[in-house]
């Protein structure tokens, strides 16, 4: 798929199918998604698919924060990935400084690109996915038993998609996002 078609295509999925992703089409999503850029190549974005329904169901019902909207997403998903990223490297020097104002922001930045990056390699491969960010970091890392020197960056909701893909919505245009000097 060209990659100005593929973003333009994406779309957020909420509505799965009950198959699962097979685990060589997530590593090659993976793969894919290990080429997003990173502060330094520090390559710090993992993540963790969740198919046990049982630990699905837990983190649906006790770590959104009472949003029921991403809960049965969720348990409408037939697998869940916990989007997490390595704390301490992206946005630090060797001795544990700070290179930048931004400080450990360039964490957040960097799973966010490689988030992305997951998805239109998913969408690329036929499958669904859902960024969800209303959750208990916290929560989420204790059931998914992250180590200590990780964080919840998001979850995404995975699966072949059910119906029709939604329409786009509105986009601003171009004057409204672009500004030359």
């Amino acid at each position: 798929m060209e990659a100005i078609k593929c973003i333009k295509e994406r779309r957020s999925i909420r509505k799965f199918k009950a198959d699962l992703v097979s685990k060589e089409t997530i590593n090659e999503i993976v793969e894919a998604a290990a080429y997003a850029p990173s502060w330094k190549n520090t390559q710090i974005t993992r993540y963790t698919v969740i198919e046990d329904a049982e630990l699905k169901a837990k983190i649906a019902d006790d770590c959104v924060l009472g949003f029921k909207y991403n809960s049965n997403t969720i348990k409408a998903a037939p697998q869940l990935v916990v989007v997490s990223y390595i704390t301490g490297r992206s946005g630090y020097e060797k001795d544990g400084s700070y290179t930048t104002s931004k400080e450990d922001r360039w964490e957040s930045f960097d799973a966010g690109i490689a988030t992305q990056t997951f998805c239109l390699a998913a969408h690329d491969k036929g499958v669904g996915t859902v960024i969800l960010g209303i959750f208990d970091e916290a929560a989420v890392a204790e059931l998914v038993e992250l180590p200590e020197n990780q964080k919840v960056a998001a979850l995404v909701a995975m699966g072949y998609g059910e119906g029709e893909a939604p329409e786009a919505p509105k986009r601003k245009e171009v004057e409204d996002l672009l500004t030359y000097k």
